[in-house]
This record gives structure tokens, sequence and C-alpha cells, in this order.
């Protein structure tokens, strides 16, 4: 047998094993590969079984195979509380090749591929209908290409396998292809999806690919494409493989653009004439008009996701500990401040003392002395909550949950008491407690409660992509490409509009459109593993993750009205170098094929290790 890698053997033997097992057996033995494709009924639990590999992102506390989802928790979102989370090691800048396979993004993503490659190989020796065969290998085309598009936006540029490989290849024949191949190939599959899947699915069969999800992920992919970091990167000048060959594009070209812009408005376009809409409440109320956007099942906006069942332990994470939940998923204290007031207005302009003391913008009203001594008129907040919450956005409201606040009210009153002293602080917890004053409240199912409050519980759902993004994606790809052009203002607006948010100013610089756009994402897409790859992809991670984080003082506070407890200080240092652009490959996959699969640049092993 030829010499071979860990990362091929993986893609092989993971692979094959895994659909192997997941298929029933006959009455007289196993299933082999080939009887598979010789049954309609076979071939269809294997296409599940490609299904069933798409990852749920929604586990931001812990690693795993399936369930994980380290990103919100690796950028300067969230504070993980749990002290085994993935997260720490990335934020303090302690991960690498040795310990990077606890996320084993690079390994599963291969023995995905390998299955589509596989099905899309032999799917045409299957006795069936040519029109549902079409549609079947339309949808392993979306799924080769959408796990592509993760190896590519945690990793660069990927080697790129067409075809499955047998264990005595001569897999030192591979290397990886540069960035536009890469980009152009999931292109080329989500165009082939787009040719045959229907625009939408009916209830019976929610959950399946559909021509939209294809124009989703285009449109993500060539917006990832189009950016700094892979738009004429000179930072990545000597990132070549082992014969010279370039691998990212050294020439920015505004094309890219233009060609994201164009993909995004003929998903919304598309996405639109076949029912979805963004998701609005019944009395089109701000707050529930983005609450909603979770806690409706199957709604118009959702255009492609992942059933994670009834695993609770998102929720579980998520409330606090007064409830005999963990009270680990932390917003920080720089998301809070993040969000604007309800006028629009920006509340902080920046920081002084390394980011301990805010500077407040005195027109927007926001100040940090004081308690609020009326409720919100639409009931968003109790009275006597403190000043720095009062006339937020809506968006603040559904997405975060601070002290004094109501959640889910049947459970021992419902008011959150974070403070030191309080049933949800410090003192009163064990080994898991709320690090930094705040639960993350967006995504969470309010209709949840743990199992001794009665088992109440729904199937939970991640959110690949949902047309909000779209909107978004159009208007940053549009300004990069033609500048604050009509169509800009107009696609901003109407995410801020839905949000009860006023529109943007007029008059804005291409920069200043950009800088507001930026913010946008940042609150619309919060928590849904946008903002760690926007950061990298912007090229300001440098800045954005490369500082302490705050909280408030979750150490002091003996009562509700204790102005200690809402001083600030430093949760963690955190630290961000070049390198950390891009996910390293496992030191034990790379040293097999250290010769053609370069490691990416910085990491250990590389042209320019640090």
């Amino acid at each position: 047998m030829k010499k071979y890698s860990f990362i091929f053997l993986a893609i092989f033997s993971l692979a094959c094993w895994s659909c192997e097992s997941y298929l029933d057996k006959q009455p007289t033995g196993d299933l082999l590969l080939e009887d598979v494709f010789e049954e309609q009924t076979y071939a269809e639990r294997y296409l599940w079984n490609i299904y069933r590999m798409v990852p749920y992102e929604a586990n931001f506390a812990d690693p795993g195979w399936e369930w994980r989802g380290p990103y919100t928790g690796g950028c300067d979102e969230l504070e993980i509380a749990y002290g085994g989370s993935y997260t720490h090691l990335i934020n303090d800048g302690s991960w690498g090749p040795t310990n990077v396979q606890d996320i084993p993004i690079w390994r599963e993503g291969y023995i995905t591929i390998r299955k589509c490659n596989i099905f899309l190989e032999r799917i045409d020796g299957v006795p069936m209908e040519e029109e549902e065969k079409e549609r079947w290998k339309a949808e392993v085309y979306f799924q080769r290409a959408f796990n592509y598009f993760l190896l590519f936006r945690a990793y660069g540029p990927f080697v790129l396998l067409t075809e499955s490989l047998d264990s005595d290849e001569d897999f030192l024949q591979y290397k990886r292809s540069p960035v536009q191949e890469c980009v152009d190939f999931i292109v080329e599959d989500c165009d082939k999806a787009i040719a045959v899947l229907p625009p939408s699915v009916n209830s019976g069969q929610q959950g399946r690919v559909t021509s939209v999800a294809a124009m989703a992920l285009k449109s993500r992919v060539l917006l990832y494409a189009a950016s700094p970091l892979w738009n004429g990167n000179a930072d990545y000048a000597n990132f070549k493989n082992s014969d010279g060959e370039q691998l990212v594009p050294q020439t920015y070209d505004a094309g890219r653009w233009q060609r994201a812009a164009d993909a995004a408005i003929d998903c919304i376009t598309r996405a639109r004439a076949a029912g979805y809409d963004l998701y609005r409440s019944a009395d089109n109320d701000p707050y529930w008009n983005y609450t909603g956007i979770w806690q409706e099942l199957n709604n118009r906006e959702w255009i492609f996701y992942k059933n994670g069942g009834m695993w609770q332990h998102l929720n579980k994470c998520s409330d606090p500990v007064s409830f005999g939940s963990f009270s680990i998923i932390n917003p920080t204290q720089e998301m809070v401040d993040a969000y604007q007031m309800a006028d629009g207005s920006t509340p902080i302009t920046g920081y002084t003392d390394n980011g301990l003391t805010p500077i407040i913008n005195p027109a927007s009203g926001y100040t940090e002395t004081g308690f609020g001594t009326e409720a919100h008129p639409k009931g968003y907040y109790p009275a006597g909550v403190h000043n720095m919450y009062v006339n937020r956005e809506p968006r603040f409201y559904a997405s975060i949950n601070f002290a004094r606040q109501i959640w889910k009210p049947d459970i021992r009153g419902g008011e959150l008491e974070f403070w030191a002293a309080g049933r949800d602080g410090r003192r009163n917890a064990g080994s898991d407690y709320c690090k930094t004053g705040y639960l993350m409240k967006k995504i969470v199912d309010h209709q949840w409660r743990d199992s001794y409050q009665g088992a109440v519980a729904r199937p939970n759902t991640w959110v690949y992509f949902r047309l909000g993004e779209q909107y978004l994606n159009y208007a940053e790809a549009l300004n990069e490409a033609q500048g604050p052009v009509a169509d800009v203002y107009t696609n901003v607006n109407i995410i801020r509009e839905r949000a009860g948010l006023p529109a943007l100013p007029p008059g804005l610089s291409k920069e200043e459109m950009r800088e507001r756009i930026q913010h946008e994402r940042r609150i619309e897409l919060a928590f849904e593993t946008h903002r760690f790859f926007d950061a990298r992809r912007w090229k300001i991670a440098e800045t954005t993750e490369n500082k302490p984080i705050h909280s408030l003082n979750i150490f002091a506070g003996e009562n509700r009205n204790d102005p200690a407890f809402y001083e600030r200080m430093e949760v963690e240092n955190r630290v961000f170098n070049r390198k950390h652009y891009l996910w390293p490959l496992r030191d034990v996959e790379f040293d097999k094929v250290r010769q053609t699969v370069i490691q990416n640049p910085g990491w250990p092993g590389s042209s320019d290790e640090q």
C-alpha cells in the first residue's frame, strides 16, 4: 500500500464507517457499499446520512463532533463561563495544532465531502425516477458546497477533492487549491443545485435543501471571497504551495464585490417570489419582530437550518442558576455597549483606561448612574432597572438578559439577580456562574423549562441562513462595489425598520456606510456565528479581539440597588495576532503531508512560523 496521510485516511475510513453503521442490516449480514446503491431505499438513507452530518452549531460552550460552535465565545460577543470550553484557548492565544482536534472541522468536513462524492459517483446506477434522482444529486451538490464553505471560512484554501479516494491512493499528489479555484468550485456546485431544486418545500419536507438555500450559500461565499482577507491581502503574499503556487489573490478586484452583490440580490428576489419574507409579529412590534425569528419554528425567514431535536443544552446554559441551570453563556459588556438607543443614536463612542471607562455620547441620553423609575411602555423592561438599560433599541431587549429584567416570570418571580448577593449571583453559585452580569436571551427558547419544572421543551433548531442576512450581504457588497448608492440605504433600512430604528442619515461616505453596515451586522446577526468570521474577513480582529473584554463587577452588590455591581471590571485580556485569522491544521495530520499540504501562515510548521 502506498504511503498515505491521516487526513485522507480519516476521509476514507471514518466516512465509510459512518455510512455503513447508519444503515439498516440485511437479514443475511452487513450491507456493502455496492448494495446501498442497488436499491432506492438504501440510497435514500445514505442521502439522509449526509444531511445528518450538517453540524449543529448551537453548542457554544463545549467541544464535540456534531454539537459544537466555538465561534460565538471566541470573539467579542460572549464570555463562556464553563472552564472547559475551547473558546478560552482561542481567546488567550494558547490554541494551536496540538489541541485543535477538540473541534474537528477539517476531519468531519472531509468525511462528509467523501460521502457526497461517493453518492454522486454511484447514484446514477440506482433504479428510480430520473426527476427524483436529479433532485437528490442537486441536494448533494449543495451539501458538498456547504462543507467546502465550512472549511474555507476556517482554513482558507483547501484541498479540493472532486471524487472519492481509495486507501491505496498516493495522497502526496494532493495539495491546497488557490482561493479563487476553491470559491469557483463552491459556486459551481451551488449553481448546479439552483438549476434543479425547488425554491421552497412543503411542511412535510422542512429542512431539505432548496434552490434559495443554494443561492444564500453562494451569496455568502462570494461575500467572503470579496472581503479584505481574500481580496488582495498583501499579508498572504508568501502563502504558497510547496511548488510556489500563490494561494491568495494579491490584486484587489472590485468586481468580486459586484459579483457578491449580484448573488445576494438574486437570492432576495428568488426568495421573496417563493414566499420567504422577514419575520414580523402579528402587531409588528419591533421586539417581537426580532424575537419571533427564533421562537416561531419554521417561519418564513428561515432558509436553511439544522434540527437539533430535543437537545436542550443551549437553553440549560443560558438560563440563570436560580432556575437550576448553568448560567454560562454570558454576553460581554462590549456587546451590550454596541446596541444603540431607541432613537438610533450611539450611546458609547469609545473607551479610555484600557476599556474600563466608556466615552459617553451626551446627545444619546445614555447614563451609567441611577435607576429608572418607569417600566417600558411596551413591557420591554420593568421599573427599577439600571439606567444603562433604559431606552435602548428593541433588539437589545430581545438579545440580552440583565439584572432586574423579568425572565420567565412563572419561575421564582422571574427577576434576574446577577449582583453578588443575588440568587443568580456569584455567592450563590457553584463552579458555573455568570461571569459578566448578563445572559444571552436571543435564540433561547422562551417556553423551555428545566425537567424539574415540568419538562416543557420544543425541538431546537440552528439557522444557518435566513433572509435578513441577505439584505445586509447585498448592502455591504454593493457599497464596496459602487459606493453608498440608493439601494445600499434601502436594504440596510429594511432591517432597521423591522427592528424599530430610524433610517440611516443621508449623505454618508463609502467609509461611513461601511462602518454602519459592519455595526448593523454585529447587532442583527449577533450570536449566529457571523461576528467571529466577519471580524476576520474584514481584517479588524487584530483590534476587536486583541484587548481586554469587560463585565459588570460580579463580586460586588449586596442588593438590587447597589451601584458597586454596575461598575466595570476586566474579565479577560484576550490575545490575537495574524496567525489567528485562520485555524491551524492539526499537527498529526499536517506532519504526514507537510511535503505538499502546507500549514496555515504563522502556525508551527509554516514558512513564517511565529
